[in-house]
């Protein structure tokens, strides 16, 4: 839903209909007081301007002014981060880390990934044993049961988008060093996360 688009001729009017009727409250576009009120107006949709653009940028995945207001909520910016991240990296990352709280399932981690724009897939591992390997399965040992691979393409390229980047901004980035350190920043300190590239 969309916010109202409310222009200073539409404040014009309200403000003129709240007057008083009579002879000294005229409403004629050369009287004085129409010239206030005219001046008056524009002010009203500034602020509405801002009340509006406001619905837009509390929300993580399209904060813009106050991305560094969700980013100190969420303990950001981090080393994961890298040295100079885009402002959509940033939003990713504000995202990822404001709903990626889904626990240790392969699903909440795919979709942690996804809001970070990476998309991947995961492989687990278990310990061989009699009578449930098959030809050709790998012979894993105990520890393997606490592995588990992640597997993403070789590079994931960010393009600049027009109109969500600030000055600066790289054009294309690419690489998986951030997708690397979320991934060890929100996986069970038990496990090993193995990383495949294709």
């Amino acid at each position: 839903m969309l916010a109202p688009n409310i222009l200073a001729a539409d404040f014009l009017k309200v403000l003129q209909g709240l007057l008083p009727r009579g002879r000294v409250w005229p409403r004629a576009s050369d009287a004085v007081q129409t010239q206030v009120l005219s001046g008056l107006a524009p002010s009203y949709e500034r602020s509405t301007d801002r009340a509006n653009y406001l619905l837009v940028d509390a929300f993580p995945s399209t904060a813009y002014e106050l991305l560094s207001e969700w980013e100190s909520t969420l303990g950001l910016p981090d080393p994961c981060a890298g040295v100079s991240p885009t402002i959509p990296q940033r939003q990713a990352q504000v995202l990822a880390r404001f709903v990626g709280g889904g626990g240790p399932s392969i699903d909440s981690i795919v979709e942690f990934a996804a809001n970070l724009g990476y998309t991947i897939t995961i492989t687990q591992f278990a310990e061989a044993r009699a009578g449930q390997l098959h030809a050709g399965d790998p012979c894993c040992g105990t520890d393997w049961s606490f592995a588990w691979q992640v597997n993403a393409p070789l590079n994931t390229v960010v393009f600049a988008l027009a109109g969500a980047m600030g000055a600066g901004d790289a054009l294309t980035a690419w690489g998986n060093q951030v997708l690397e350190c979320e991934i060890d920043e929100i996986k069970q300190a038990h496990t090993i996360p193995i990383f495949a590239y294709s």
